[in-house]
């Protein structure tokens, strides 16, 4: 049956292992950057560290055994294979709730924080039941072979996937890409989203500056100063995913620097990344895209969606929202309240960026928690 929930395990073949490994030693790299530090992009001291730890240090099949712990399913959702993580909490007054990850990001993002959030040490602490996607494109779910998956899209069939688990209403959250389809399944389908936490709150178009305070103004002009000089990354996916995709699937140390550039520069750190990300789990999330080959297909979300999120579109379930002090997005609660209009929580919190649940992930369960429980009283 189309509809049919199959447990899925990962287990990639050992030749695959050995080409990455082959591939990695064989690499050719670009001279020095003529300037110190990530001014260019990622420095070759630091990326030729890492390559030689994925070569000769990292452990894949380590990865494979946690995400087999945790539980992995499978299921068909309008023509398209949908991968995710289910952990139901032991506890009888858990929430259904669903987690979604963006880009550079993949189910990796959540790994640390899954377990807790279902079965929390502590009895007054809430309960949920934690179901992760991966979506579409991304890691083991299916590549569209059409255009049309865009988030709208996506968050319909996150809608289908919960009910078929039995969890006819839920609570949502995510970032970046995550956060924009938490935004749409709160605005879209009230009857199924006891409301959502988000680290994504964009207002709509055209916002006026007036009346904002100078801390408000200062995120707002971040805000801009990002999407005019930092973002090449997604004018490139967004108009020619195909193209960068080439280099993202044939070449481990291209989609190693691609990705490793934005966890360096959107993390909560003064250099690198691994001041507060492990490296196993950047390259957990790095190999997932290179043994599923998705650097094309998960560069594709921003030719479907890049700046489409509807500029009416209003959100009237109860929204919880945190603004990480070093993410690239960053909306003036102001702005944001012109879209989500029954917001119960906002943090923001001394630190943090685009990736909290592996930058801090303690402090991210405690928000997380806090959020939902003044989401779901409200």
């Amino acid at each position: 049956m189309p509809t049919d929930v199959h447990p899925f395990e990962a287990h990639a073949p050992d030749a695959d292992l050995a080409d990455l490994r082959v591939r990695l030693a064989a690499a050719r790299l670009p001279e020095r950057e003529p300037v110190r530090g990530w001014h260019q992009g990622v420095p070759l001291a630091d990326l030729a560290d890492v390559v030689a730890y994925w070569r000769t240090g990292y452990d894949w099949r380590a990865f494979e055994a946690r995400l087999d712990r945790i539980g992995q399913f499978r299921t068909t959702i309008d023509g398209l294979g949908i991968h995710f993580l289910h952990r139901r909490s032991p506890r009888a007054d858990a929430t259904p709730l669903l987690l979604t990850h963006g880009w550079p990001g993949s189910i990796a993002e959540f790994v640390d924080v899954v377990d807790e959030l279902a079965d929390p040490e502590a009895a007054t602490a809430p309960a949920f039941h934690v179901v992760v996607p991966s979506l579409p494109g991304f890691g083991y779910s299916d590549k569209p072979a059409t255009t049309g998956w865009g988030t709208e899209r996506i968050a319909a069939a996150w809608v289908e996937l919960m009910g078929r688990l039995g969890y006819d209403r839920f609570a949502a959250h995510g970032g970046d890409w995550g956060g924009n389809i938490t935004t749409v399944l709160g605005g879209r389908f009230p009857e199924q989203v006891l409301g959502i936490h988000t680290t994504f709150a964009e207002g709509p178009p055209g916002a006026s500056t007036d009346g904002l305070t100078a801390a408000e103004r200062r995120w707002a002009e971040e805000t801009r100063h990002f999407w005019r000089h930092r973002a090449a990354y997604a004018k490139q996916q967004a108009t020619r995913p195909q193209t960068i995709g080439y280099s993202l699937v044939d070449s481990p140390v291209g989609l190693l620097a691609w990705i490793l550039d934005k966890f360096a520069e959107w993390s909560d750190t003064e250099d690198s990344p691994f001041e507060t990300i492990s490296r196993d789990r950047v390259l957990d999330d790095v190999t997932l895209y290179w043994l599923t080959r998705s650097g094309a297909s998960a560069a594709r979300i921003y030719y479907e969606s890049h700046d489409s999120l509807d500029p009416e579109l209003r959100v009237d379930v109860p929204a919880a929202i945190t603004m990480y002090p070093r993410d690239i997005e960053k909306y003036p609660r102001p702005w944001a309240q012109e879209r989500y209009r029954r917001i119960v929580r906002w943090r923001s919190p001394e630190r943090g960026g685009h990736f909290p649940s592996l930058e801090v992930p303690g402090y991210f369960v405690e928000d997380l928690r806090a959020g939902l429980t003044a989401v779901l009283a409200a």
